[in-house]
């Protein structure tokens, strides 16, 4: 079962982007140039999201939408250490918003980096313990971890006649399923 990134922050973010801009212009500008980067990132044009991106961060350099959307192109294009240093800044930045530690526990787990994912992820459900995706990812990660001891356990010699079928069955969890993009 692979993790679910989210691609946007929730009604947090929303109440916080409300109170940072002006007026209604100001938002429907900031929420055209969110689309305008997924849209070109969408469309494999990841060098120009991330310039657009990066123009608009210069403008707004605390916006927490357009870097949490920066860190997900980034994630997506195979340069997790930059996304991740954007999610780690952003969890400083605003310690209200759950989705960043989410996205951590992705990149996380897609490094096998299971313990700090599941911590990223109890972090998130401190934040919002009713955060559908992250309480999904959490499962994700707690049976990643299990097999990963049944594992051991059988490398281990140990004898109950049950482990291989309690593999298999964990194994079988992720056989159809394609990894997440990051």
């Amino acid at each position: 079962m692979p993790l679910r990134p989210i691609p946007r922050l929730s009604r947090h973010l929303a109440a916080l982007l409300l109170t940072a801009c002006a007026l209604g212009a100001g938002a429907a500008r900031a929420a055209d140039d969110y689309a305008e980067v997924q849209r070109l990132q969408g469309a494999g044009q990841t060098q120009e999201a991330l310039d657009l991106a990066d123009k608009y961060i210069a403008a707004h350099p605390r916006d927490p939408q357009m870097r949490f959307i920066k860190a997900n192109v980034l994630g997506r294009t195979g340069k997790p250490d930059e996304a991740q240093a954007i999610l780690l800044q952003l969890t400083r930045d605003y310690p209200e918003l759950a989705e960043p530690w989410n996205n951590l526990a992705v990149l996380y787990a897609g490094r096998g980096q299971l313990g700090q994912a599941r911590e990223a992820l109890q972090n998130a459900l401190r934040i919002q313990p009713d955060y559908a995706t992250a309480l999904e990812n959490l499962g994700d990660v707690q049976a990643r971890e299990a097999l990963q001891s049944l594992q051991r356990a059988r490398q281990h010699g140990a004898g109950d006649p049950k482990l291989p079928a309690k593999i298999e069955a964990l194994q079988g969890q992720w056989a159809d399923t394609p990894r997440p993009a990051q």
